[in-house]
């Protein structure tokens, strides 16, 4: 009977242990939100807007897009408004540049990583991700979780050496989402993210910047 009793102990403490291990593990890469009724500061960025990485300026000044980021059916319009020396016909002009200006990007997040838009979805468990969007140059990406009042976020971090792909979960931090536009299906919030770098202890990994971007519906 003595030897049931402490059979059954060990196992109760077993579970208990077990059970708060699960639970640091769960809370480790996620934050309370601080819901704000109205969230001040210089949200200026998202009233801006930038060419993408495939447009640049010729020798003759004039705007190019390059046929190789875009489809091909696009390609083989703007390659057929180009004369012999490779400028772009007058009459063609107009036409040309309203091409051209639907690569405008429009920026939704200002931050010390190099991202220019975030783009959040609400699945259909109620659940609101968002993943930022880099240029050609970027090697990380940026992605937030809303939750039940809890923010989620992680570092999808693309090597661009031999270290292959890692996630860098989130450490601590803070998050400032305004209430009233949220319940409007628009995320404005202030963020600054610790991570655990796992590829180097040493060296910090923190995401720290702003947001201003509508919520789409998946």
């Amino acid at each position: 009977m003595k030897t049931n009793f402490i059979i059954i102990s060990l196992l109760f403490l077993i579970g208990i242990s077990c059970k708060t291990n699960e639970k640091k593990d769960n809370s480790e890469n996620r934050i309370k939100i601080e819901w704000v009724e109205n969230l001040n500061g210089d949200f200026s960025f998202s009233e801006k807007w930038s060419y993408g990485d495939g447009i640049y300026r010729n020798q003759n000044g004039e705007l190019r897009l390059d046929s190789g980021m875009v489809p091909e059916e696009i390609a083989e319009t703007i390659t057929r408004k180009y004369d012999e020396n490779n400028r772009i016909y007058k009459d063609s002009l107009t036409e040309y540049y309203k091409i051209v200006d639907t690569t405008h990007i429009f920026h939704s997040i200002k931050s010390n990583g190099n991202y220019y838009h975030m783009e959040f979805k609400k699945m259909g468990n109620g659940e609101i991700k968002g993943e930022t969007i880099n240029n050609i140059s970027g090697y990380s990406h940026l992605h937030i979780k809303l939750k039940n009042d809890y923010c989620y976020a992680w570092i999808e971090y693309n090597s661009v050496s031999d270290e292959g792909n890692h996630i860098f979960n989130l450490k601590n931090g803070r998050i400032l989402i305004d209430k009233s536009l949220f319940k409007k299906g628009i995320i404005k919030t202030e963020f600054d993210f610790d991570f655990k770098n796992t590829l180097d202890l040493n060296e910090k990994w923190s995401r720290k910047g702003k947001i201003y971007s509508y919520i789409k519906t998946e």
